[in-house]
This record gives C-alpha cells, sequence and structure tokens, in this order.
C-alpha cells in the first residue's frame, strides 16, 4: 500500500476541497464554483473560488471530467478530505442496542457475522469481520449428546467462546451413560490444553493398537476426533452487503465488479488484502491508487483492528471511492471498540 501524500493546504483552501468533496459525495455530480462561492457562511467571492479551484486542480486534488463542467475530486484530494476528518476526531461508539445486539450472540462468530451485517447495514457499503486463526485456543469441556440409537451430538466448547457441534453416526447402538463416562473420560484427560494439541494426542491414540484401550476409551476417542474436525482453527471471514454495492455502483466496468465479488467470494483474496493493509493497531484507510492492485484502484477500504493478541481480528467496509467516509469511519471505530469490550468481557 502506497498513501498518496497530500501537500500543506492553506484555510481556505482546505474549506473549498471538504465542501467539494462532501458535496460530490452527497450528489454524485461535479461541483461548480458558482455553487462554492453561493454557500452561505463561506465569504469567498466567485473570482476567489475560482482561482483556489484552479490552484487545487493544479496540485491534483480535484479534476473538471469535462471542460464546461464543474470539478471532482481525485484520489489524493479524497485523501486530504479523509485526513481533515481524522484530524481532531473523537472515538466513536456503537449505538447501545446495537452492542447489546453483538452481547446476546452465543459465539464470538455468531457476534462477528452480526457485526458484518450491521456495518453493511449502517454504511450502505460492503461490511466485513475478520478473526484470524486461533491456534492458542484451549478446550474447556467436550459432550456427548444421544439423539437416537446410532446417532450423537459431539460438542465441543472452546475457552475462546466458540462452539462446535457435529452429528456422528455410530456403529452400535449406545447407551446414554456410557456417552457420559466417555466425555468425562476426555475432559479429564484435555480439559484446559490446546486444541492443536488434543487432535493431534488423540490421533495418536488411535494409531496405537486398539487392545491398548477398552471399548468405552475407544469409542470416546473416535468421536472426540470427529468433533475436533468441525472445530479445527482457521481463519473466519463474514461478509455482507455486496447486492448494494452493485445497485448502488452500477456504472462500474463489469470486470472491475467480477474481481469485487471473486474476491468475496474466495475471501482469501479479501484477507491477503488485509494483511497488507494494516500497518499497526487502530484505524486504517485505503483510498483509491493506494491500493497495490490495479482491480481495486476505484474502491476504498476502511478497516479498523479489534481485541489484542491472539484474539485480535478486524472490521471494516469496502465501497467505492466516492464513500460516505465520515459515516464510514464512524461505523467502523465504533464497531471494533464494541467487539474489544465484549472480547475483554468474556475473557474476564
Amino acid at each position: 500500500m502506497a498513501t498518496i501524500r497530500s501537500t500543506t493546504l492553506g484555510e481556505r483552501d482546505r474549506r473549498i476541497l471538504a465542501a467539494l468533496v462532501s458535496s460530490y459525495i452527497e450528489a454524485g455530480e461535479p461541483v461548480s464554483s458558482l455553487w462554492l462561492a453561493e454557500r452561505p457562511g463561506f465569504g469567498f467571492s466567485s473570482a476567489t473560488v475560482r482561482n483556489i479551484l484552479a490552484r487545487l486542480e493544479a496540485s491534483g486534488y480535484v479534476r473538471q471530467p469535462h471542460t464546461s463542467a464543474g470539478r471532482v475530486p481525485t484520489d489524493r484530494g479524497y485523501r486530504a478530505y479523509v485526513d481533515q476528518l481524522l484530524n481532531g476526531r473523537r472515538p466513536s461508539r456503537a449505538a447501545p442496542q446495537i452492542e447489546a445486539r453483538l452481547r446476546r450472540a452465543s459465539t464470538v462468530p455468531d457476534a462477528l457475522q452480526d457485526a458484518s451485517h450491521e456495518l453493511s447495514r449502517m454504511s450502505h457499503q460492503i461490511g466485513f469481520a475478520f478473526a484470524p486463526a486461533d491456534d492458542g485456543a484451549t478446550l474447556r469441556h467436550i459432550e456427548f449428546i444421544p439423539l437416537d440409537s446410532r446417532r450423537v451430538l459431539v460438542v465441543l466448547v472452546a475457552t475462546s467462546g466458540d462452539i462446535a457441534h457435529k452429528v456422528v453416526d455410530v456403529e452400535e447402538e449406545v447407551r446414554p451413560n456410557d456417552l457420559h463416562q466417555a466425555a468425562n473420560y476426555l475432559n479429564t484427560q484435555f480439559a484446559g490444553r490446546a486444541l492443536v494439541e488434543v487432535r493431534d494426542e488423540i490421533e495418536a491414540r488411535l494409531r496405537k493398537e486398539r487392545m491398548l484401550y477398552d471399548r468405552l476409551v475407544e469409542r470416546a476417542l473416535r468421536l472426540a476426533a470427529s468433533g475436533l474436525a468441525a472445530i479445527s482453527p482457521s481463519d473466519t471471514v463474514f461478509i455482507q452487503g455486496a447486492s448494494l454495492l452493485l445497485e448502488e455502483n452500477a456504472g462500474f466496468p463489469i470486470e472491475t465488479l467480477r474481481t469485487l465479488l471473486r474476491m468475496i467470494e474466495e475471501k482469501h483474496r479479501l484477507v491477503r488484502l488485509l494483511n497488507e493493509c494494516i500497518e499497526g493497531s487502530g484505524l486504517t484507510i485505503v483510498i483509491g491508487r493506494e491500493h497495490v492492485a490495479p482491480d481495486l484502484q476505484p474502491f476504498s477500504l476502511v478497516v479498523s483492528t479489534y481485541g489484542e493478541g491472539p484474539r485480535a481480528g478486524m472490521v471494516g467496509v469496502l465501497g467505492p471511492t466516492r464513500m460516505h467516509y465520515a459515516r464510514a469511519i464512524a461505523v467502523v471505530d465504533g464497531m471494533s471498540r464494541a467487539i474489544t469490550s465484549i472480547l475483554g468481557d468474556r475473557t474476564s
């Protein structure tokens, strides 16, 4: 990622540029010098506005789509506008009802899925939430629930709050008491140990001669192995709102939209993009040509980290460069703080 550098602008230049960018974001139409000069509270003459716009255009902050048209912001103009928004910005908070809704989620992945939906709904862009694989997650407990005489529901709960469940077919009828004893055996042996370590140990024991174990222990190990396969640590990405972007930005070239949809569908490219963009904790904004990949340069990314250590992840929005940045920044910042708070409460 290469940030577009902005030269130092004077107070009048900043005010004119901010008004132009804000108007273009709202209306999507080139902004004329006459409209800017007539804005209440500005106090600039038409000649002054024209001179400032000419200076901004020469410096690469705005451009004219057509000779007789008004001006629109360039990526450099958006960058200067966003930098102004960030200067002196107060920390944002998610609405209380939204944070309460996230807190009602039974697992962290459920909370992140809800977060991606809220991000998209509030920003009117693509919203996403990302949690990297947690190789340090440990097993809290395991439970075997009989569904009928030949099917068992395996439930594994990690200390991270993640819950995995899988229905396993068994070769012979099992009694509820046998399942209870099998779960007790496994919890005594493995509770509190890393999931990766538990999985490796169970696989190692199953490779040994069956005669080393009685029937109950062997069944316990096989049921646990099936359940652990469903909770193997992996990157988690939730994405919402692709249809919104397509509806609101039909002017994008088809190939650009195809690239974006492929990235959303495959998800790993979005993960790679996030890892390339994030240079530290907090808020990161990537605008247009700041993207290394040419096919992503029609878009902007607003992303923020949440949590810390192995529980750290990212939430954000992806949309066109003509994005409502003030709203996107507030929404993403507030969501990251809400998730950080929720994770802190669940681990305290």
